[in-house]
C-alpha cells in the first residue's frame, strides 16, 4: 500500500515540481540519513543547505515527503517534518499539500496518534485535508483494518467540505462592493448546496449582520430542496432577525412559520424574548408568546408569570396587553392559579403602580381569570395603600354590588386612609356607608381615626359632632381612649362644654368619667360656672361626687383662687358644703389668715 501511495504521489511530482527541481529527488536520501538517528544532528538546517537543498521554497517538503528515498523511511520523515515544523525558516514553508503528503505517510504507516495529530495541526492553520490524501489514508486504514480511524476520516473530511462550503457562502455575502442582489446572484451560480449543516455553520458566523443573513436566507428559500429541515432554517431565521431593527423581518419570520406549520424552539423563544425585554418590546413579546401557544407543551407556567409580570413593569402600563396575555394562556386550557394576582401585587408595588391594582385585576378577569373575594380584598388595599382611595372606594362598591362578599376590614381601611388625607369629608361619608353594609360593632378603631382625622383637618368641635352623631343615631361606642383623645382636644382649643358632653356619652357606656384635664384648667382660668358645669358632667345618678369636689377645691387653693373656691362652694349641695373633707381644706386655709389678722 505504501508502495502504491508512493508510486501516485511519484506520478504527481511531475505536475507539483519544475523540471529544474528534479534535482531534489537525488536530495531525499541525504536528508533520509540526516535524520534516521533518533538524535538530530547539530545543525540539520545547513546539512540541508549543504545538500542543496532550497526548503523555503513552497514545493520542496511535499516533493521530498512523497519521494521513495525519504518515504521509504517513515521514522526519518516523522522526525524530518516534525524538525521542519519547529524550524522558524523551514516552518514558514510548510502549506496544505506539506500536511497532506505527511498525513498519507502516517496513514499507510498505520501511525493513528501521527495521523490525528498533524490533523488538529491542519485545523488551527485553517488546512483541510485534500481529496487525494483522503482517499488515500482511507485505503491505506481500511488495508490496516483500521474502521475506526477510516470512519472518523470519512466525517472529519466531510466536516472540512461543509466549512469550505460555508467559508465560500460566508466570503460572497461579505464581499465589498456588492449589493444585496449581486450577493443573491453569485450565491445562486455557487456549486454549494444548501443543507441543514450549511445553514447552522453559516447563521453562526453572519448572525451579527443581519443583512448578510437576510441575503443568505433568501438564496436558502429559493434554492433549498426537499430534504432541507426548514423548521431548523426558520428557527435560525427567527433568531437572528428577533431584534429591534429586523422586527418587521421577524414578524415575517412568523408569518411563514404559522403558514407551514412550524414550531419555535424554546432556547429560540428565551433568546428572542430576552432581547426584546432589554428594548422594552412589550408587545412584540406578548405576539411571540401567542405564537408559542400553539405549541403550549414548549412553554413552562412560569412563562406565564413572568411574561404578565414584565407586562406589568416595562414601559407604559398597557392593560389590553395584560388581557391578552391571560387570554392566550386559558385559550391553551391553562388555568391561572390563585397564586398569580400576589405575583402581580409584587410587580406593581415594585414600580409604584399598586394603584392600578383595580384595573389590572378586571383586565385580568377579562383575559379569564376568575378572582375570588380575597383577590378583590387585596386589590382594594392595594389601592388603599397607594393613596388612590376614590377609585378604590368606586372598585369596592362595585365588587359589593356583584354579589362578593368582602372581609371586614375593607371598610375600615379605607375610611382610615380617608382619615389621614385631606378629604375628611368623604371619611365620614364612607363612615356612614360602612355602618350600612357591616352593622356599628367593632368599629372602635376605625372611629378613632376618623376623629383624629377630623380634629387635625377642621378642629375638635367639629370632631366632636361627628362623634355625637355616631353615638346618638348610629349607636355607635367609641373606645375610651378615643373619648379621652377627644376631651384633651377640646379643652386645649377652649371648648368646655363639649367636653363636658363628652364626659355624659362616656358614663352612658361604662365608662369612668374622664377627669384629669379638667382640674388644672378650671383651677387656673375656669369660672364658677365652667365648675359647676364640670361637677355636674361628673355626678352619678344625680349624685355629686365628693372625689372630684375635694381634688377641685384643692387646685383652686394651689392656684390662690380662694375667691372662686368660696362661691363654688356656696353654690354646692349642702352634703358637699357640710362634709369632714371639704370643711377640712378650708379650715386649714382659714387658720393662716386669721393669724395674719391677730399679728396685724
Amino acid at each position: 500500500m505504501l508502495r502504491a501511495a508512493l508510486t501516485s504521489g511519484g506520478g504527481r511530482l511531475a505536475a507539483i515540481l519544475p523540471r529544474h527541481h528534479a534535482r531534489l529527488l537525488s536530495s531525499s536520501s541525504t536528508i533520509a540519513a540526516l535524520f534516521s538517528d533518533p538524535t538530530p544532528p547539530a545543525d540539520p538546517a545547513a546539512a540541508i543547505q549543504s545538500a542543496g537543498v532550497d526548503l523555503s521554497h513552497p514545493d520542496t517538503v511535499p516533493a521530498l515527503l512523497l519521494d521513495p528515498g525519504l518515504a521509504g523511511n517513515y521514522p526519518a520523515a516523522s522526525r524530518f517534518f516534525s524538525w521542519a515544523a519547529s524550524d522558524p525558516a523551514a516552518k514558514a514553508a510548510l502549506n496544505s499539500r506539506s500536511f497532506n503528503s505527511m498525513l498519507q505517510l502516517a496513514a499507510a504507516h498505520g501511525d493513528a496518534d501521527r495521523f490525528w495529530s498533524l490533523v488538529a495541526s491542519m485545523r488551527s492553520r485553517g488546512y483541510g485535508i485534500s481529496k487525494p490524501a483522503f482517499r488515500a489514508a482511507s485505503e491505506s486504514f481500511r488495508a490496516k483494518d483500521m474502521a475506526r480511524d477510516a470512519d472518523l476520516l470519512q466525517e472529519a473530511f466531510a466536516a472540512h467540505g461543509r466549512n469550505a462550503a460555508a467559508a465560500e457562502v460566508c466570503k460572497i455575502l461579505r464581499a465589498p462592493g456588492k449589493d444585496d442582489t449581486q450577493k443573491l446572484a453569485m450565491l445562486s451560480e455557487s456549486s454549494v448546496e444548501v443543507t441543514d449543516e450549511l445553514v447552522a455553520l453559516v447563521v453562526e458566523k453572519v448572525g451579527q449582520f443581519p443583512q448578510q443573513a437576510m441575503v443568505f436566507f433568501r438564496w436558502v428559500e429559493q434554492t433549498a430542496g426537499a430534504g432541507i429541515s426548514w423548521g431548523k432554517v426558520y428557527n435560525a431565521m427567527a433568531k437572528v432577525l428577533g431584534r429591534e431593527d429586523r422586527i418587521e423581518e421577524f414578524r415575517e419570520v412568523l408569518r411563514k412559520m404559522r403558514g407551514k406549520g412550524l414550531e419555535m424552539d424554546r432556547d429560540v423563544y428565551v433568546t428572542v424574548t430576552d432581547r426584546f425585554l432589554k428594548r422594552k418590546m412589550v408587545e412584540d413579546i406578548v405576539d411571540l408568546f401567542q405564537f408559542m401557544t400553539s405549541r403550549p407543551e414548549k412553554l413552562l407556567r412560569d412563562d406565564f408569570i413572568f411574561l404578565l409580570k414584565k407586562v406589568l413593569v416595562t414601559g407604559d402600563l398597557d392593560l389590553k396587553l395584560v388581557t391578552r396575555v391571560l387570554r392566550y394562556y386559558r385559550h391553551v386550557g391553562s388555568k391561572v392559579k390563585d397564586s398569580a394576582f400576589d405575583s402581580v401585587l409584587k410587580s406593581l408595588r415594585s414600580v409604584g403602580r399598586l394603584g392600578e391594582s383595580g384595573r389590572v385585576l378586571k383586565a385580568m378577569q377579562e383575559g379569564g381569570f376568575e378572582p375570588d373575594s380575597t383577590d378583590h380584598e387585596k386589590a382594594v388595599l392595594a389601592m388603599c395603600d397607594a393613596g388612590n382611595l376614590e377609585e378604590a372606594r368606586n372598585y369596592l362598591t362595585g365588587v359589593e354590588e356583584s354579589g362578593h362578599k368582602l372581609g371586614p376590614k375593607i371598610w375600615p381601611c379605607l375610611v382610615q386612609k380617608y382619615s389621614l388625607g385631606e378629604n375628611v369629608d368623604t371619611a365620614v361619608s364612607c363612615f356612614h356607608e360602612m355602618l350600612e353594609k357591616s352593622g356599628s360593632e367593632n368599629v372602635g378603631s376605625t372611629l378613632e381615626v376618623l376623629v383624629s382625622g377630623l380634629h387635625k383637618k377642621k378642629g375638635a368641635k367639629e370632631a366632636f359632632k361627628v362623634l355625637k352623631n355616631m353615638v346618638t343615631e348610629k349607636a355607635v361606642v367609641p373606645w375610651q381612649t378615643t373619648y379621652k383623645y377627644l376631651i384633651h382636644k377640646l379643652i386645649r382649643q377652649g371648648h368646655l362644654k363639649p367636653a363636658f358632653e363628652v364626659l355624659g356619652l362616656m358614663k352612658s357606656h361604662g365608662y369612668p368619667p374622664f377627669v384629669d384635664p379638667f382640674i388644672p384648667h378650671i383651677s387656673k382660668s375656669g369660672t364658677v360656672d365652667d365648675a359647676l358645669g364640670f361637677l355636674n358632667a361628673t355626678s352619678l345618678r344625680g349624685l355629686p361626687s365628693r372625689i372630684v369636689y375635694v381634688r377641685l377645691f384643692q387646685a383652686l387653693f394651689k392656684e390662690e383662687r380662694h375667691e372662686v373656691a368660696q362661691q363654688l362652694l356656696s353654690q354646692s349641695p349642702a352634703g358637699i358644703q357640710n362634709h369632714a373633707d371639704i370643711r377640712d381644706i378650708f379650715n386649714k386655709l382659714e387658720e393662716p389668715v386669721a393669724a395674719a389678722l391677730a399679728e396685724g
